[in-house]
């Protein structure tokens, strides 16, 4: 799976609307065939810091970044941020969460 983590920097007067202003980017990725997840958290640190977890089968990277949504997402979204997001990218095996045996629940 292609797994990519995202830090977006947001105005601090769009902050607590982040979620809202990226639903239709958030439904629209969801419900495509090759997304696997999805998630946004927010910084508990920087309340103007959202984070993106999202993967993709491998095959559906280049269906994803010309999809209707991302490219309207692309003309909207950058003027609610201060800054262009940081990635990180990777291709890992499998198409699941492991767990964190450390931590283990018992």
């Amino acid at each position: 799976m292609i797994f990519i983590c995202v830090k977006w920097k947001v105005r601090p007067e769009y902050a607590d609307r982040w979620v809202e202003l990226t639903r239709d980017f958030t439904e629209g990725t969801r419900a495509e065939p090759g997304n696997i997840f999805y998630d946004w958290s927010r910084n508990v640190e920087d309340p103007t810091e959202y984070v993106l977890i999202e993967a993709f089968a491998e095959d559906a990277a280049e269906a994803h970044v010309t999809s209707p949504h991302f490219k309207k997402a692309q003309a909207e979204l950058p003027q609610y941020l201060v800054e262009t997001p940081m990635i990180r990218n990777v291709v890992l095996p499998g198409d699941h969460w492991d767990r964190l045996t450390e931590f283990e629940v018992r």
